[in-house]
């Protein structure tokens, strides 16, 4: 069951990521950043009203950790997304969510094996292949900068996150929401970026965005509490592939074949992490 509520987690977040890219290009990502934190802010209050739960303020306060890195994250994502290709930012942003949680689970006392070591290891080229833009050479690809802040934050989402118990229920949930909400307004004033939603395009590709996200955020969380933080991590992170294929049939968007090797060993790094 772990492993699959992950992987169902990896579609929403697939989903989410691509419906919330191509928003953000048709308009502007901070504005459609703030209205995917709104929807996930009013998904996880309907979620936790609807089921019981005892959380401590430790537990909000993991909630709200993970909010921080859920905000920053997706408001990075989504700049990224808009300025450069889905093929190159979204694979960049889930091997860093992948590796923070599973140095963080190792720290605490899990220890999976060898074989995430070996997926690590294959992380490496694989960011390096899929950074490179097809038919310019050595020239890196645009958005790469933002897909591993994007990472990191998503990263500290996941491994905060996986800290709340079962038997806290969902109020931390919508904790962390609340605090993704507040993190990208900061952001985005911090760096002179208009948040303010004024389009339909950034108002209902926001809200779509944000019920898909608290989905996936609701599907790792479960998947945490139910197996191993390593496991749910890296199958979560295996979201850029929902995200590639949908950039590839949608936008048309090429991919190099050096990319291809490159997505090859970030599907390698995240296949190995969870067979140890």
């Amino acid at each position: 069951m772990g492993l699959l509520l992950a992987l169902g987690a990896a579609v929403a977040y697939g989903l989410s990521d691509f419906v919330g890219g191509v928003a953000s290009r048709r308009s502007s990502p901070w504005p459609v950043a703030v209205m995917c934190a709104v929807g996930g802010l009013l998904g996880a209050i309907a979620i936790a009203v609807l089921t019981s739960g005892d959380p401590t303020a430790p537990d909000l306060a993991w909630g709200a950790l993970a909010g921080v890195g859920s905000g920053l994250g997706g408001a990075f994502l989504y700049r990224g997304l808009a300025t450069g290709r889905m093929g190159v930012v979204a694979p960049i942003s889930a091997v860093g969510a992948a590796v923070l949680p599973v140095a963080v689970a190792l720290v605490s006392g899990e220890r999976p094996g060898v074989l995430v070591w070996c997926g690590i290891v294959a992380a490496l080229p694989g960011i390096w292949l899929v950074s490179r833009e097809p038919g310019h050479g050595r020239r890196l690809a645009g958005g790469i900068l933002d897909g591993a802040l994007a990472g990191l934050g998503f990263g500290l989402l996941f491994a905060a996150i996986g800290q709340v118990p079962d038997g806290a229920g969902y109020w931390p949930l919508a904790v962390t929401q609340a605090f993704a909400l507040v993190s990208v307004i900061l952001a985005a004033s911090l760096l002179r970026g208009s948040w303010r939603p004024r389009t339909r395009v950034e108002v209902g590709g926001g809200l779509l965005a944000g019920v898909l996200a608290t989905l996936a955020a609701l599907g790792f969380l479960l998947s945490t509490q139910a197996g191993l933080m390593t496991v749910a991590a890296v199958l979560t992170s295996l979201y850029p592939a929902v995200t590639v294929l949908l950039a590839a049939a949608v936008l048309r968007e090429r991919i190099g074949t050096g990319q291809g090797v490159g997505l090859a060993f970030c599907a390698l790094c995240v296949g190995l992490v969870a067979a140890g």
